[in-house]
């Protein structure tokens, strides 16, 4: 994890109009800068960012946060990868918390392994763009193939000499590791020599969310007698196939924009795709769809459109990821090329406007494309027919998130309709399914855990009325001052900060966010790290940050006007900083004590004898006490 030393160093040197005017072009408009949306189509620019809050917001969508969580959602990063963009690009050198011996050797052989891939892929793009053999064999096949040159190089595309040992050659003139080496795949060894494992072939660079290379896959030029038609880097510390969806750094952007991903299973379909000008495309590499694949698409859309070939074998692999992106909630839909084709071949054939027509005509909901093959092949067979009645069922019990409710009952509907059995039935046989599957969760679980899960429920009433009483307003007014005005003095010996913890050493916070950003601050400021609204804004807790904005963010602002109208007044540059922190500590204070003044009221209702009566009117007195010198230093009657 990286240090909070490191993330503040980070976000001090942020700013956010040169980070995302990377991504999106501004124009100056008043205190703020305004673009059009990179998160949807929109002709008149909503998008706002505001330097002085280092904030965005559009307007037309709704999306909003700072510069970390920009670069989250533009660029599909985790929070980490983030940080480390901008670490880079800021020139911070990150300071990671405690790690093992264990994860430092991973670390250390992963970066070694990407930079092996990274210095592989320059050799081996400059041998098919710069080398004779190269432009003579790859360069040509490719050309042949229809790829310009301008995608070549967007997709890094390279060859490798047929030598046997041209790269690997290179690789040791550069001291990298043997070892490792044999580790990419990149080589193998033959009688004690390091040699080239792609000799001879096309290699396609396989890319990770932030452009840093993970593997190869390497095609024979032409037909492939007896050798693969592609081989590919072997499982190794950064890749694991399961977990990689070729081209999904060069379609992420385009996904989000259109909300929907085309799936399709080779590398040429692509390249061939984002050529023809239909960049929301990414290849499953010619394997069956993994669940992690499947949460790698729902990261950018919920909506997923699968385009395989028409024969049997692309129906079939197509059917084999149904049910997991079921339960990952993707909508999915199909779309066979017809038969002899493949995505690469047809929208050359038909070009780019006739493919996107031809999508959007054939496009099949998934589900039903299942219970039309299924019936097919089922027949007049009765015994089949019940079986796949069963298989509907389950298939419809995995859709279970609340929100898609609707969706299921109508596939119930549908299925119901075309197997001709009744609605009804097909519903009590999907719940079925959908107990059989819990009950079968539960019995996993520890039993500790199970009674747990009971007793929440049982707690569900009591949390719904808890809710009424909790002190949100002077929670988040407390918390408000102290991110705005903590690190100012509060007298020759300490900070507002101070004053504010120490004033309420004795009390807590309702709400458990407020409580956390709360020990979060003191332990912050206890460590010497300066922290306010922005620093805390690029904190790791996602959570976490929303909450800073909705405590710190307000709707409406006062005009700057209105210094110009109320002469001398210094209405907004005035500073009202102590009045405030005594205001918001006296007021939580004051709800603080009502509610123990309340609890207090039900322990003397329900006390057994006399003493225990006297001990608690002992404290109504105290409460009553500290109550009367919080109104008088606020100046406030409470009427009883």
């Amino acid at each position: 994890m990286i240090s909070p030393q490191t993330i503040q160093q980070i976000t001090s040197r942020i700013d956010i109009i040169d980070v995302i005017g990377e991504f999106v072009k501004l124009k100056k408009r008043g205190a703020n800068y305004l673009g059009v949306c990179p998160f949807h189509n929109e002709k008149t620019p909503s998008f706002t960012v505001s330097p002085a809050k280092e904030i965005f917001k559009c307007f037309g969508c709704g999306k909003s946060g700072n510069t970390i969580s920009f670069l989250m959602e533009h660029e599909k990063y985790s929070y980490v990868e983030a940080l480390k963009w901008l670490a880079v690009r800021y020139n911070v050198e990150i300071e990671e918390t405690f790690v093992s011996d264990d994860q430092k050797q991973q670390q250390l052989a992963a970066d070694s392994l990407y930079i092996i891939n990274a210095f592989a892929q320059k050799f081996f793009s400059e041998q098919l763009l710069s080398s004779e053999e190269g432009q003579a064999n790859g360069l040509s096949y490719l050309e042949e193939r229809g790829f310009r040159k301008d995608v070549i190089e967007k997709f890094q595309l390279g060859y490798d000499p047929q030598s046997g040992h041209a790269f690997a050659g290179a690789a040791i003139k550069q001291q990298y590791n043997g070892e490792l080496l044999l580790k990419t795949g990149l080589v193998v060894e033959r009688n004690g020599n390091l040699m080239d494992n792609y000799r001879g072939r096309i290699i396609f660079p396989v890319h990770n969310n932030t452009g840093k290379i993970l593997g190869f896959g390497a095609r024979v030029i032409g037909k492939a007698d007896k050798a693969p038609k592609y081989i590919n880097t072997p499982e190794n510390d950064i890749y694991v196939k399961s977990r990689i969806l070729y081209g999904s750094y060069f379609a992420r952007q385009a996904i989000d924009k259109a909300d929907e991903c085309l799936l399709v299973e080779g590398y040429t379909d692509v390249i061939s795709l984002h050529q023809a000008g239909i960049e929301n495309v990414v290849a499953s590499g010619g394997t069956s769809l993994t669940i992690d694949q499947l949460r790698l698409v729902r990261k950018y859309t919920n909506n997923l459109t699968i385009i395989y070939d028409g024969d049997a074998a692309g129906v079939k692999a197509a059917l084999r990821g149904l049910d997991m992106a079921i339960e990952e909630g993707l909508n999915v839909r199909l779309v066979l090329i017809p038969d002899k084709e493949d995505p690469d071949s047809y929208v050359n054939k038909i070009g780019r406007s006739a493919f996107i027509d031809f999508i959007a005509s054939t496009k099949k909901d998934f589900i039903l494309f299942q219970l039309e093959v299924l019936l097919s092949e089922a027949g007049n067979d009765v015994t089949r027919k019940n079986e796949v009645v069963n298989q509907m069922a389950e298939t419809l019990s995995k859709i279970s998130k609340a929100e898609d409710f609707t969706k299921q009952q109508e596939y119930i509907r549908q299925c119901a309709e075309h197997l001709k059995i009744d609605e009804s039935g097909m519903t009590n046989l999907v719940n079925k399914y959908k107990r059989d599957r819990i009950a079968k969760d539960e019995k996993k679980l520890p039993f500790e855990e199970t009674n747990f899960n009971a007793a929440k429920n049982d707690q569900t009433a009591f949390d719904d009325n808890t809710l009424i009483n909790q002190d949100d307003p002077q929670e988040k007014n407390l918390l408000k001052v102290l991110l705005e005005h903590g690190l100012k003095k509060w007298d020759e010996e300490q900070t507002m900060a101070q004053y504010i913890i120490s004033e309420l050493s004795q009390f807590q916070f309702d709400d458990p966010m407020h409580e956390k950003l709360f020990d979060l601050y003191q332990s912050q400021y206890e460590q010497g790290l300066e922290p306010t609204a922005k620093t805390l804004m690029y904190y790791e807790d996602e959570a976490m940050r929303t909450l800073v904005v909705n405590i710190t963010m307000n709707k409406y602002e006062l005009s700057q006007k209105w210094d110009e109208v109320m002469e001398n007044m210094n209405i907004l540059n005035r500073d009202t900083s102590r009045q405030d922190v005594v205001m918001s500590v006296n007021y939580f204070k004051l709800r603080k004590i009502k509610k123990m003044f309340e609890e207090n009221q039900r322990d003397m209702a329900a006390a057994k004898d006399f003493e225990e009566q006297m001990k608690l009117i002992e404290v109504h007195k105290q409460l009553k006490d500290f109550e009367v010198q919080i109104t008088k230093e606020l100046g406030t009657v409470i009427l009883k």
